[in-house]
């Protein structure tokens, strides 16, 4: 599960990101450049860390929560047996009508739980109309 960031951690400029939702809703129609970075913490027990080796995580930025369309950015990464805190990033450009949100999917086909560690960001910055 996603947390709240603490105040004194956060930069935050401009309307549009609702902390409580974990959603960006465009004020305007345009492009947008988002950038998302998930510090992740993955622990299981040593004698199953061999059996979830190479499992994949998908990270998706998705407008209006349809991720199954073509309009999200997304990455995947590896889950290997050594390391529990990893990093993932996603970037990238999408158009948003005026009123249309976008949030960040976790995909977890591990079968063990995943945390998002605090220091994780998401922005969106209006490239033009």
């Amino acid at each position: 599960s996603l947390s709240q960031p603490e105040r004194e951690e956060m930069f935050h400029r401009g309307p549009g990101l609702n902390l409580t939702s974990g959603q960006y809703t465009a004020p305007t129609a345009g492009y947008y450049t988002f950038t998302t970075t998930l510090h992740i913490e993955h622990r299981e027990p040593q004698r199953k860390r061999q059996l979830c080796r190479g499992t994949r995580l998908r990270v998706l930025i998705c407008v209006q929560s349809h991720c199954q369309h073509n309009r999200n950015l997304e990455t995947s990464s590896q889950l290997e047996s050594r390391g529990d805190l990893f990093t993932i990033s996603v970037t990238g450009v999408l158009y948003l009508q005026a009123g249309q949100y976008a949030s960040v999917f976790v995909e977890n086909a591990a079968g063990s739980p995943l945390t998002v560690r605090s220091g994780s960001d998401f922005s969106a910055v209006l490239l033009g109309v």
